[in-house]
């Protein structure tokens, strides 16, 4: 039987019904593509994590840590017992690398949390996860002294950061905590006294997380801001969902923020706190971690506040006692899980450029400073370069932490550490976090940008842990950075670096006199002929820690810097020309001469 339609309107039809259905297949080839394209931590995906993949060069250092916390006599453990599955329990803890005995050898601090939340008192009391000082003794070694220095406290503790606020020539320990911050004043006779009360830095119960000392207001003396994290003032019960992975207990989505401090230092041995009426309170951010640095460069530092699930901030100082937000117009409110904030002149330009440890699957940002690249009418501006330069996908399976700038080879080109470890329990455990493997990158140049050499790093790099704090010195003196790294419920680690390297270097030790004591806030200019390298004294935060507040300076092969400026927070001017390298010079405020630091000094 013949069909009724006309042959041309048959045709019509069967073109029109095989356009449809290659549109359809097209569609769902697509669609198909995208799905397989969407990333699934720890999942390799064609084109989307490959593209960006990258093999080390011929040139890489011979790059070596290695753990030697046993060797050394330091026998730290952190946290008690089991966690009880509350995100006061796995924030936690940092570390300072300080010389509390000025005596030229890095000391070694290290914050603790005495376990889950729903201790008794008496288990409180007697947890054996208290604070740590461990006195370096010049040899190597450390010498656990806390008991003796009456530092033996027990603290829900997140972070630890020192400065001379009194200006007595001994640097003194703040701590933060879950609960109220502690300020310990070093007596100069190694010990120490909790002045907490009378410098009026109590009576504040709350959730406080990172800290930075800086002379906001260049009259000598340093203040004290402090972030606060959540509003956790009941504490749950945690038996019905303890099994699961992530539960809303250790989930900072599901709780309120808290404000800031920021405690002015009245020049007496007190402290008043203004963070309202000089507004960087932020009561909507999250705060974890928090730098004092003059990114505008009228040498008065600026505040930039990393906040977890909420707007970062960058706080404008504005010389008066009050701070402008210029977040949005920086480009750097960075809506992620920020936790961690290194800060440092990655490629030489004479700015500071940041980078900001994330959660899982969201990269860590590299914000690339380009005020003096760009004409931005004066206007600070920063571009986010995390996969231009080798930092974004590499950190895709990662839930990121302490981090810092620090010339592990002395090339003259800042490389970066980043430690690594999860905030989920393990689905087999939910007692335990997940742990992951800490990440080391090397500078490269500026074309490339970084190269990740943590395989090849040392054997600890080939460990997982559940990583925290961490900071960076000289300990042994020997001009390599060496690292001390807090996990959560492990170790403490102590990384030697053993990295093959002929390149010559030089430390600078500054003490202020006219500004603090503790020189904080110091810019520092070395000119070289393998180019500028620039610093500011104490303005290289981390995740809850603090690094040494000796400034290194890699030289690759140069042997004498040919020019040291230095602007003191007090406005002095100093320059020094013609620093041989490979040693240590110490410099006083408004002395003209430096002296050479040697053992025993």
């Amino acid at each position: 039987m013949k069909s009724s339609i006309p042959r041309r309107k048959r045709k019509i039809i069967w073109s029109t019904l095989l356009t449809a259905l290659f549109v359809i297949i097209i569609g769902a080839f697509i669609w198909y593509e995208e799905e397989n394209e969407t990333y699934i931590p720890g999942q390799q995906v064609e084109g989307l994590t490959s593209r960006l993949a990258r093999e080390l060069p011929d040139d890489v250092p011979a790059v070596r840590f290695e753990n030697i916390a046993e060797r050394a006599g330091i026998d730290f453990k952190h946290f008690y017992g089991e966690r009880g599955s509350r995100i006061t329990e796995d924030m936690g803890s940092g570390v300072a690398w300080i010389d509390y005995n000025n005596n030229g050898f890095q000391d070694l601090f290290i914050v603790n949390n005495a376990g889950a939340m729903d201790m008794t008192k008496e288990e409180f009391e007697k947890s054996p996860a208290r604070m740590a000082l461990y006195r370096n003794n010049g040899d190597g070694t450390f010498s656990d002294v806390t008991e003796q220095a009456g530092l033996d406290i027990r603290m829900h503790g997140m972070a630890t950061v020192w400065a001379d606020y009194d200006n007595s020539g001994y640097i003194d320990c703040l701590i933060t905590g879950y609960g109220q911050n502690r300020l310990f004043k070093n007596n100069g006779d190694g010990t120490f006294t909790d002045v907490t009360e009378e410098a009026g830095l109590g009576g504040v119960d709350g959730f406080w997380a990172g800290a930075a000392w800086g002379d906001h207001n260049g009259n000598g003396y340093v203040d004290l801001y402090i972030t606060g994290y959540l509003s956790y003032f009941e504490i749950p019960d945690v038996e019905e969902i303890a099994s699961l992975q992530e539960p809303p207990s250790i989930n900072p989505s599901v709780f309120d923020p808290i404000r800031n401090l920021f405690y002015r230092n009245n020049g007496d041995g007190t402290f008043t706190e203004i963070a309202e009426q000089a507004g960087v309170a932020n009561p909507e951010g999250k705060g974890l971690e928090v730098a004092w640095v003059d990114l505008t460069g009228n040498n008065l530092p600026d505040l930039y506040v990393a906040n977890d699930v909420t707007d970062n901030v960058l706080y404008r100082n504005l010389g008066d006692g009050n701070f402008m937000n210029i977040s949005y117009q920086a480009k750097v409110a960075d809506y992620r899980g920020s936790m961690g904030m290194a800060v440092g002149d990655w490629d030489g330009d004479e700015d500071l450029d940041l980078f900001i440890t994330h959660w899982i699957a969201q990269e860590n940002a590299f914000y690339n400073n380009l005020w003096s690249e760009e004409d931005s009418d004066g206007m600070l501006f920063f571009r986010d370069d995390a996969d231009r330069y080798g930092l974004g996908q590499s950190s895709l399976d990662y839930v990121g932490w302490a981090t810092f700038f620090f010339d592990f080879d002395n090339d003259g080109r800042p490389d970066l550490f980043v430690a690594n470890g999860h905030t989920n329990q393990k689905r087999n455990n939910p007692r335990e976090l997940i742990p992951m493997n800490d990440q080391l990158y090397w500078n490269r140049n500026n074309e490339e940008g970084f190269y990740e050499v943590t395989a090849i790093a040392g054997d600890y790099f080939q460990q997982k842990y559940t990583g925290r704090g961490g900071a960076y010195a000289d300990f042994n003196n020997n001009g390599l950075l060496d690292m001390f790294i807090v996990n959560h419920n492990g170790p403490g680690i102590l990384l030697e670096n053993q990295t093959r390297s002929a390149n010559n270097w030089l430390q600078v030790q500054l003490t202020g006199t006219e500004s603090n004591r503790s020189a904080i806030g110091a810019k520092l200019r070395l000119v070289t002929s393998g180019g500028v390298q620039i610093k500011q004294v104490g303005m290289q935060p981390s995740y809850l820690s603090q690094n040494s507040l000796v400034q290194h300076f890699g030289l690759n092969n140069v042997s004498r810097a040919d020019t040291l400026y230095i602007r003191w927070p007090s406005g002095l001017e100093q320059n020094f020309t013609g620093i041989s390298s490979n040693q240590r010079i110490m410099i006083t405020e408004g002395i003209d001469e430096y002296s050479i630091w040697q053992p025993g000094m």
